[in-house]
């Protein structure tokens, strides 16, 4: 699909991957809606790149239907969807002081990461069947999954099931879509350099980088957001979930 002129969603889209790739896809023609919790971030992601900014929880049903329809009435419907929004807090099981991990904290991170994804994909995809679209391929959806799907952490319960769910997504979600032509990716990424991973010191940054077997740093967003434009480039792309990650397996903590 060609990236220049199509429709787009960003969930994420204020900072990090979702930043990147918001940039990227505007950069090369498209007309970018930036969806993301944080006011002050999104609308000013979205003003420097000339993109539409939808503040919005992506795990509330009501609200995300609410912006969807905005951003169709606004840019066109969108026929790229990149799923980029999500939390890693982390909790161990049981913690050091015997406390067991509070349910409430793993619920939230669920909702976020796995269901925020989904509550985008089937609403996304029926715009994109309604419209019509008579190209060899109608739209393309890609989701975050991530490297703690297969190498989960320590503390890393709620985020790696949820990103394991994520990746699970994917082949079923592309097997029912391909009627309607849309392909379903995702992008299962190393470490990289997020606002979040900016909050460490230099010292930690350099040393988890050097984990990395090559190229040994930590990844760019910028990479992220190519392997983005790839896959809605490359219509044999599709029911698969890239590892984007310099070779790394994670250990254990």
């Amino acid at each position: 699909m060609e990236v220049n002129g199509a429709a787009a969603i960003v969930t994420g889209g204020g900072s990090g991957l979702g930043r990147a790739t918001a940039e990227m896809l505007a950069l090369r023609g498209a007309r970018v809606t930036i969806f993301d919790l944080d006011g002050e971030t999104g609308r000013a992601t979205a003003q420097a790149i000339d993109a539409d900014f939808q503040q919005v929880n992506v795990s509330d049903e009501a609200a995300i239907t609410q912006a969807i329809a905005a951003a169709a009435a606004r840019q066109g419907v969108a026929r790229v969807l990149v799923n980029c929004a999500g939390i890693a807090p982390a909790a161990r099981i049981v913690d050091k002081a015997g406390s067991p991990h509070v349910l409430e904290s793993f619920r939230r991170v669920v909702e976020v990461n796995l269901i925020g994804t989904f509550n985008m994909v089937p609403k996304v995809a029926a715009r994109i069947v309604a419209a019509r679209f008579e190209d060899e391929e109608a739209g393309v959806i890609i989701n975050t999954a991530s490297v703690a799907a297969f190498d989960g952490q320590v503390g890393q319960a709620a985020y790696a099931s949820s990103k394991a769910a994520v990746a699970g997504l994917t082949l079923p979600a592309a097997r029912d879509l391909a009627q309607h032509r849309i392909r379903v990716m995702a992008i299962a990424p190393g470490i990289f350099l997020t606002p979040m991973m900016g909050t460490f010191p230099r010292e930690m940054q350099d040393s988890l980088g050097a984990q990395v077997p090559h190229p040994s740093r930590l990844g760019r967003p910028s990479e992220f957001a190519e392997l983005v434009r790839s896959i809605v480039e490359n219509p044999m792309l599709n029911g698969e979930v890239i590892r984007l990650d310099g070779a790394i397996r994670m250990a254990p903590r």
